[in-house]
């Protein structure tokens, strides 16, 4: 159902409570999600993105309701990947000459797609189209999170369509921040940001900079997912500063994999060594075969600093060890350090392995890495308790 944002704005997108994971697999969305479309309605009307795939025939439908389709004049699309864009071809059916507006890198990425020759306009920042009394001005933002990608602000009445930049995976009717939990928003948020924009924190904290100079009046920042800022948008800004700048709590992660308990037990005597020399200190454990991996890799990006610990399994470290580290490879993490662990039988190559892998991720080592035969006896556990009080004053 669509709903009246300003009188020029209603949100005409798809809240899908249904969504549990994001690009496959990959992210956790247990609090489903939102594809947020924008139809601006002025002296000339203006439709600000589209909808996951999936939606397609119902988008189109939904829309007509709010406005017969031949009266959209312009189509703006921030952003391509398929939750933004796939809606297009069901849209372009019905209107195939509407000019799509976009940046260059984002008509290749369309054309990609679908492999339609549509009515294409190239934009860059600082690049405008006037609709009467409201002004869309384009700005660029690539690599938030793809190639393509772009912000539009709409003067007159002071909204940032910020597309997957401040948005947050989260199903609600209610649209707005201030009337939701906003701690649950804002988990979100960070995971979002942890999990799919940490990669391209450089790029985030200089185009966040660029905004905030441009001194722009705010009264939304509408993004393509989760609710729409309006009484938070200096703490979301606030936020997106922080985060953007190789963000760390007093807080260190130890991440695990146990077959018999025995790096379990080994995790739970580093967790107390670390309390024991620090009450300030906060200490999350985090098993990797049971915990979701995004919640995992959210804590390992509040964090000072990340322990890892797996048995050795065929010369090597488990399989949930080896995911969460390709996926800690990935989002670049900067300015954190990192210890390995581990118990083992007869080979014990797991610690110095994921040490290996650490350092390629781009984690400072704390040490060599700690190691206990068989199952830790009180001897081992002091031995660990040890290991975490010394962990403490290097972290």
């Amino acid at each position: 159902m669509a709903k009246q944002l300003t009188d020029h704005v209603t949100w005409v997108g798809k809240v899908d409570w249904e969504l549990k994971h994001f690009h496959g697999q990959e992210l956790s969305t247990f609090r489903g999600s939102s594809y947020n479309a924008y139809l601006v309605q002025d002296q000339k009307t203006a439709l600000i993105d589209t909808v996951w795939q999936p939606y397609d025939v119902e988008f189109v439908r939904h829309l007509k309701e709010v406005i017969n389709l031949s009266k959209i004049d312009y189509i703006v699309m921030n952003h391509n990947e398929i939750d933004h864009s796939g809606s297009l071809v069901e849209l372009m059916r019905e209107i195939p000459n509407t000019p799509i507006y976009c940046t260059k890198k984002g008509e290749a990425i369309i054309r990609g797609h679908y492999h339609q020759d549509w009515n294409f306009v190239n934009v860059r920042t600082g690049d405008t189209l006037t609709l009467g009394d409201t002004t869309l001005t384009f700005i660029e933002a690539p690599m938030l999170h793809w190639p393509d990608t772009m912000f539009s602000y709409l003067s007159g009445d002071n909204i940032l369509f910020s597309n997957d930049g401040f948005g947050q995976h989260f199903a609600s009717e209610s649209l707005y921040d201030d009337c939701v939990e906003l701690d649950e928003v804002m988990y979100e948020a960070e995971k979002y940001y942890a999990n799919i924009l940490n990669t391209y924190s450089p790029m985030a904290a200089k185009k966040l900079q660029e905004i905030l100079a441009m001194n722009l009046p705010l009264q939304l920042i509408a993004p393509s997912h989760g609710i729409i800022w309006r009484k938070h948008i200096a703490d979301i800004i606030d936020r997106y500063t922080r985060w953007s700048n190789n963000y760390q709590q007093h807080q260190v992660t130890i991440v695990y994999d146990t077959m018999w308990n025995s790096t379990r037990t080994m995790a739970e005597g580093i967790a107390e060594g670390l309390r024991q020399a620090d009450n300030t200190l906060t200490v999350k454990l985090m098993n990797a075969s049971k915990d979701d991996k995004n919640d995992i890799l959210t804590e390992v990006f509040r964090s000072k600093a990340v322990l890892v610990g797996s048995p050795t399994i065929n010369n090597g470290y488990s399989y949930a060890i080896a995911g969460i580290l390709e996926m800690m490879r990935g989002l670049k993490f900067k300015q954190k350090k990192a210890a390995a662990f581990g118990s083992y039988g007869w080979g014990g190559e797991a610690v110095k392995l994921i040490n290996e892998h650490l350092q390629t991720a781009g984690f400072a080592l704390l040490n060599e890495g700690l190691r206990l035969q068989w199952v830790p006896t009180e001897e081992g556990i002091n031995q660990c308790r040890d290991y975490g009080r010394n962990l403490a004053s290097l972290i």
